[in-house]
């Protein structure tokens, strides 16, 4: 079967795709769609038809942190992944799991470290971090949980070490249902502290 030559709508999705990655990489934006708009004003795009999807943004900012990035993004994703595992240890018995883009190896510098926990009171999570003597900031995650579901999540943003992390709270039995990726449309990957720890050791041999 010969392939489809690209077009002009090809060509464009792929630039703004691409500007969007750069923003995202170099200007600290972690939300697609607000990165996806920049790129399409700069080029002047309005049409649907133009726009990349958030799969393809994605994919243009792994080349884009493999062309530039190189061994530091590495580094960085090491660490970023490493304060993980302090967070999920912090916040041990919630259950923690590891989500998002530090999780899935596409995050950035700016890139806010981001875990689901569980628990059936949300007061139980800032109680624990004020035990433990950290300052944090309470605030709202709408999450899809289906395509026609909708939730708002209580969450807790704190500091931990050069890090930011948030931590979105699910009732117990949450922990069994995943919500939809922002990215591809499918239930987000979690990932336990042990799987994390396999992660940092392969990373390392």
């Amino acid at each position: 079967m010969t392939k489809r030559a690209p077009n002009r709508s090809d060509h464009l999705r792929s630039a703004v795709a691409q500007e969007a990655a750069r923003l995202m990489a170099e200007h600290g934006i972690q939300d697609y769609l607000v990165a996806k708009r920049k790129a399409a004003e700069r080029y002047g795009v309005m049409e649907g038809a133009f726009l990349p999807k958030n799969t393809e943004i994605e994919a243009a900012l792994r080349s884009h942190q493999r062309l530039f990035g190189g061994a530091q993004h590495e580094r960085n994703l090491q660490e970023q992944r490493s304060t993980a595992l302090q967070a999920m240890l912090l916040l041990e018995k919630f259950e923690p799991r590891l989500v998002g883009a530090v999780l899935n190896g596409s995050a950035t510098e700016y890139t806010d470290i981001q875990l689901h926990v569980f628990s059936d009171s949300p007061e139980a999570i800032t109680l624990h971090l004020l035990d433990q003597r950290f300052d944090y900031e309470v605030f709202e995650r709408r999450v899809r949980m289906t395509t026609e579901r909708v939730i708002a999540v209580p969450s807790v943003r704190f500091e931990l070490g050069e890090e930011t992390v948030e931590a979105f709270v699910f009732s117990r039995d949450g922990i069994r249902q995943a919500p939809i990726s922002p990215v591809d449309g499918k239930p987000m990957r979690r990932a336990s502290r042990q799987e994390v720890l396999q992660l940092q050791d392969d990373a390392a041999s």
